[in-house]
């Protein structure tokens, strides 16, 4: 899409970070001639049409709430324009990283470097409180470092502001798990406070070099929020006890913004704010441990790929708090848990046994939406069947998200199980007569996955009999190379799937490296229909 020109006046450059709900790219603006950024919507292209209305709802939202907001240290939105079916937002063009992008070359920021830019962000966010615009999204990769010194609050994309109905459906949570405050995770309204405590969440993650709460997974991470302090900050300094108060539990228990800017000055400046010890709760701090070597101030690099966050492992036998019990059997989370590495077989093969039932002892089949997959769903006779479909691969309404334990998640009809099929995972809703299967290779040895999937035919035009190629090309997808390969084989007596077979697969690389398979095989009699499942399937999914 480089050298593309938007709405007869922006001409796309190089693509500058892009994130779970779109892209940024840097262009030109060829009517005022001056530097901006353009944010596409390409979250839009793989959801469902009900959830693309609120993908677009929320794009206007960001445009509408941005612009209300006259302060500095708010990146300015020029112009909202359509293009291919979805909007793009056009604004200023901030030269310098992200802070979760200085965290991560820099290992961790200096307490006074990390005050001014809380300083800064927390007078934005008090802009827009006055504004009636609630952030609702603050985090490092939101927070944006000029080279010139400037602090830049960006992504108002999720905001709520004041006198518009809302976005959000009953029960959905929506934002970075790791900087929700308590009452957000319980299912209260928001205010101001809950701004302010990811706020005290960013500073932290800043100073220490990871985030305070974020454990395994979104449910463990939602419930150390609720539960759990975060750990003593090492390298706090003056700091510490300014982020011990926007880090309260109880929101009235936090100072106001007011309160807060004068610690923060106070911090800047190397003083300690005596203010915000009182907000400290008492607690026993335990010895702390080697110090690694001293930080820096920050001398912003040029941008790169959003900070790893070191997962801390979540108390076994715990039980969750009734409000997170509540909030986890309304709310669906795309993302999250922890990648485990699956080795990428030599070829993707349905030919031989059924797959084995999971033997990791974890409930893999607990959508993220904290639904249980494992109970039987209505069948019609027909394996490939399962579940209803709609025009152009659009997710049926009655789909589930599945967080798989290996860190990606994908919408699935209701009562597909998953089952491990040596180092590749199936889900299935017939115990493997059609199933979905998912392969990933994270040093893949071709040059893309066109060549793979050629590679892999040649074995299967041998094993397979009556082996037919029906299509084999490379595409986009997911805004990344990949191919897309059809094909028809018949599976002999002795398989446990056997008869004439239909099978389609995805096969594409994230910007990590990180090649992806996603398949699907049903009994040719049962094709008819399987082909939108297989679309609905590739909007919904989720990589690690």
């Amino acid at each position: 899409m480089q050298g593309q020109l938007l709405a007869n006046r922006y001409r796309l450059g190089e693509s500058i970070g892009r994130g779970g709900m779109g892209r940024v790219w840097s262009a030109h603006d060829e009517v005022l001639h001056r530097a901006v950024a353009v944010k596409e919507l390409t979250a839009a292209q793989w959801v469902a049409e009900a959830d693309r209305a609120i993908l677009l709802a929320r794009t206007q939202t960001e445009a509408r709430a941005a612009a209300r907001i006259n302060h500095p240290a708010v990146v300015t939105v020029h112009d909202v324009l359509e293009h291919d079916d979805r909007p793009w937002i056009v604004m200023e063009l901030v030269d310098g990283p992200s802070l979760a992008d200085a965290v991560k070359e820099h290992g961790r920021i200096v307490p006074a470097e990390a005050a001014r830019i809380g300083l800064w962000t927390l007078r934005a966010l008090r802009a827009a409180h006055k504004a009636g615009v609630l952030h609702r999204d603050v985090k490092p990769g939101n927070v944006l470092l000029a080279k010139d010194g400037r602090v830049k609050l960006t992504d108002f994309g999720i905001a709520q502001v004041e006198g518009d109905s809302t976005i959000t459906r009953t029960g959905e949570i929506v934002g970075s798990v790791d900087y929700l405050a308590p009452e957000r995770v319980s299912g209260s309204e928001p205010g101001p406070a809950s701004d302010l405590w990811a706020l005290g969440a960013t500073l932290y993650t800043a100073i220490e070099g990871v985030s305070p709460f974020r454990r395994t997974s979104p449910i463990s991470t939602m419930q150390a929020v609720i539960e759990d302090e975060p750990e003593v900050p090492e390298y706090a300094g003056a700091m510490g006890p300014v982020i011990s108060a926007l880090l309260r539990k109880d929101p009235a228990d936090r100072p106001t913004a007011d309160e807060a800017e004068a610690m923060l000055a106070e911090a800047a400046e190397g003083r300690r704010a005596s203010a915000a010890q009182a907000y400290v709760p008492t607690r026993v701090v335990p010895a702390p441990g080697p110090r690694p070597e001293t930080a820096t101030t920050v001398t912003p690099p040029a941008p790169m790929a959003p900070v790893p966050m070191a997962p801390a492992p979540a108390a076994p036998g715990r039980r969750w708090p009734r409000a997170l019990l509540a909030v986890v059997a309304a709310v669906a989370l795309a993302g999250g848990g922890v990648a485990g590495a699956m080795y990428y077989a030599d070829h993707r093969d349905d030919s031989g046994s059924s797959a084995q039932q999971d033997t990791t002892g974890q409930d893999s089949s607990a959508g993220s939406d904290g639904k249980q997959d494992g109970k039987d769903g209505k069948q019609d006779g027909k394996s490939g069947e399962q579940g209803g479909t709609t025009a152009s691969g659009a997710i049926p309404d009655d789909w589930e998200r599945v967080q798989d334990v290996e860190g990606f998640s994908l919408m699935l009809p209701p009562g597909w199980k998953r089952q491990a099929n040596g180092q590749q995972i199936d889900y299935t809703p017939d115990g493997g007569q059609t199933f979905v299967r998912i392969a990933v290779d994270k040093a893949s040895q071709w040059p893309d996955s066109y060549q793979h999937q050629l590679d892999l035919e040649k074995n299967l035009r041998v094993k397979l009999p009556d082996y037919r190629r029906v299509a084999l090309d490379s595409n986009t997808f997911r805004d990344r190379a990949g191919s897309l390969w059809e094909f028809t084989w018949t599976a002999g007596n002795q398989d446990a799937t056997s008869g004439a077979r239909h099978a389609i697969e995805e096969t594409y690389r994230e910007a990590d490296g990180t090649e992806y398979a996603l398949y699907l095989s049903v009994p040719a009699a049962d094709w008819d229909g399987a082909r939108e499942r297989f679309d609905a399937i590739l909007r919904g999914w989720q990589p690690a």
